[in-house]
């Protein structure tokens, strides 16, 4: 080992030069230090940079080798960069009592600085470890859809916060931990990080109670998001819209508003299809013997006509109805016939889940008809498919409405009041030709 002594001397060679030259002994000291400064801060940037190609390809091999990803998010995020940084940090270190000898207050300055740096570069070594193992877990099923980043934050902020407390240490040399001044920094802390600190109870509750996942479908009218969540992180949920637009939501507002996840949705068997049409209410009447006849041609309704009509006939007699008029006792309508059609159809098409509830109802009547509304799930969740399906549902619904005698409700357009003026104009005068 090289005796201290030794060192020195080689380091002051410059000075006794210099002073040998002419040079006062404050000039010729100064410039000797700078100069030593100099050529170590040149080593051990040139260490620097050969160790860390050195240990990147070293890495690099080593995690193209391996099955493991795991080491391929370490080079991802620098790590093998900030391990290559800790020699020449020793060596900067463990120089500076040679170099300063003599020269106590810049001695405490540069050791000061090189303590922080070191403090640094820890933290960014095991920044760079957690971002990793982050990046690792999302690639395992069993964490693919949660938090990670809203626990990463977390660990980052503790981790940020003890660094600081050691940096206020070297800067100041006081205890930053004494009572009082744990006080007076909590109290900063929580001014200074209340929605982060809310932001990390809600990512908590978020992933204990499992309401958002990465990759759910929610809509948060209150923000104008509808899409698919793609981050959760501490402060923020991003939601990606269906028109490809981003949506930035705060954690804390998924567990103190009220949004839709349509998570259930996709788990179960099938997606709602809930819509309706308007009958006009003048179109429904009771069905004549003649009508009954035409309607049995229809398949999915003839074995409903005929069992329906047996047990209405049945009733009649009982009760001695005079049939000579339409309204006496119980009669078949041609909506409720049509409602029958209706069931049947949903229940006979392979895009409707007939294991889930299938529903066609009467609604309230209002003043634009009476709705029918149809209530199924649709057997493909997909969006395009499942508007396919809605759509085929109900254009084969509106075009089976006039073999029933029904008709749709719709509001009057500029053709149908031109048309009804045409057809009651008045005719012209005898003898007067109509220009």
């Amino acid at each position: 080992m090289i005796d201290k002594d030794i060192l020195i001397s080689y380091t002051h060679f410059l000075r006794e030069y210099l002073i040998e030259l002419g040079f006062t002994e404050f000039w010729a000291r100064y410039i000797n230090l700078i100069a030593v400064l100099i050529l170590i801060g040149g080593l051990a940037y040139i260490l620097d940079r050969i160790l860390r190609k050195i240990i990147v390809k070293v890495f690099h091999l080593f995690s193209v080798k391996t099955k493991t990803t795991f080491d391929d998010f370490l080079v991802q995020s620098n790590f093998p960069r900030y391990i290559a940084h800790i020699i020449p940090l020793i060596l900067l270190k463990a120089s500076f009592p040679i170099i300063f000898e003599g020269f106590q207050i810049w001695f405490e300055v540069f050791s000061i600085a090189i303590n922080v740096y070191g403090i640094i570069l820890i933290v960014k070594i095991i920044r760079s470890v957690l971002r990793s193992t982050k990046n690792f877990l999302r690639t395992q099923e069993e964490y693919a859809d949660k938090p990670l980043e809203s626990y990463l934050q977390v660990v980052l902020i503790f981790l940020w916060g003890i660094a600081i407390i050691f940096v206020i240490y070297e800067l100041t040399g006081k205890d930053v931990l004494s009572l009082a001044s744990l006080g007076a920094v909590s109290a900063i802390l929580l001014l200074i990080f209340k929605d982060t600190i809310l932001g990390f109870v809600a990512s908590i509750q978020v992933s204990v109670n499992d309401i958002v996942r990465i990759g759910d479908w929610i809509t948060f009218s209150k923000y104008g998001a509808d899409g698919t969540v793609i981050d959760i992180n501490l402060a923020t949920v991003r939601v990606q819209n269906w028109d490809n637009t981003y949506t930035t939501i705060p954690t804390y507002s998924l567990i103190s508003d009220s949004f839709q996840n349509w998570r259930g949705m996709q788990e179960s068997g099938g997606r709602r299809i809930k819509r309706s049409i308007f009958i006009k209410q003048s179109s429904i009447k009771y069905l004549t013997p003649e009508k009954m006849e035409e309607l049995k041609k229809i398949q999915l309704v003839k074995n409903y006509i005929e069992h329906r009509q047996l047990e209405i006939d049945r009733h009649n007699e009982r009760v001695s109805a005079d049939k000579s008029v339409l309204i006496n006792g119980r009669n078949q309508t041609n909506f409720g016939v049509f409602r029958k059609y209706l069931d049947s159809t949903l229940k006979n098409n392979t895009g409707v889940n007939n294991n889930m509830l299938i529903m066609v109802r009467q609604m309230q009547p209002t003043p634009q008809g009476i709705p029918l509304e149809i209530y199924c799930f649709s057997s493909d969740k997909r969006w395009e498919n499942y508007e396919a399906i809605m759509s085929d549902v109900f254009d084969h619904v509106i075009a089976a409405i006039p073999y029933f005698d029904l008709e749709l409700f719709e509001e009057p357009t500029g053709s149908d009041i031109k048309n009804l003026l045409q057809f009651n104009k008045p005719l012209p005068p005898s003898g007067v030709k109509d220009n």
